[in-house]
């Protein structure tokens, strides 16, 4: 398959917002979106887990995009606390989805930072199918907002992440899975860290089955 990746600049609320984006040859099919971590510790669109998320939902078949938040490569303006983040990641979801009106579903994945501001985007938008959080931060930025949660999704998280105590996620789950109507799956992987560092096979296999399970529905 010819794996055109873009080069592309998207209208953003600071100004333009420097993006990465892969256009399936497939009609109807569906999208995704792909969020970095922080940018104040070096989070970039650039980043390992980013860019193999990116490759997997490209591997699928989907249109998929990864964008770099304001204030962070060619993306302008600075960085805003998340409040400016999430309004960016919006902005960048109403362009995929312009160019992609006719998609057949719509995703939405994050690692880190970037998941939280995923989840925050997923309250707001009631389009959002799917979503996936990679190494989410419930010690560190409450996700009670997800009560309830709209849609169905997957958490991916390493069970030696130095960033964050197990205890958090156990909790999250529990809240979550309270849940009637949504399903959402947690998954560990053993010998990963925050980052994946030297789990990012492992990664890749359990985005590619869930991206392949919850795609096939439509």
């Amino acid at each position: 398959m010819d794996n055109k990746i873009f080069e592309i600049f998207i209208p953003g609320p600071e100004g333009r917002l420097e993006a990465k984006y892969y256009k399936s040859k497939k009609n109807t099919s569906p999208i995704a979106l792909i969020l970095h971590p922080h940018p104040q510790y070096g989070g970039t669109m650039n980043n390992k887990v980013v860019v193999d998320a990116f490759n997997v939902f490209m591997e699928n078949f989907f249109s998929v995009c990864r964008v770099n938040f304001r204030g962070v490569g060619k993306s302008d303006g600075e960085f805003d606390n998340g409040q400016g983040e999430l309004a960016d990641a919006a902005a960048a979801l109403d362009w995929l989805e312009k160019e992609n009106f006719d998609n057949s579903q719509c995703w939405i994945c994050g690692f880190s930072f970037g998941s939280l501001i995923s989840m925050q985007l997923l309250m707001r938008r009631p389009e959002i199918n799917r979503f996936i959080a990679i190494s989410p931060q419930p010690n560190v930025y409450d996700f009670s907002f997800l009560s309830p949660c709209p849609s169905s999704g997957l958490m991916i998280y390493g069970k030696k992440d130095e960033l964050v105590p197990v205890e958090h996620i156990n909790e999250l789950n529990k809240r979550l899975s309270a849940q009637k109507g949504i399903k959402v799956d947690f998954e560990a992987v053993n010998d990963a860290n925050h980052f994946f560092s030297k789990a990012d096979v492992a990664l890749k296999k359990i985005l590619d089955k869930y991206i392949k399970k919850e795609s096939a529905l439509y």
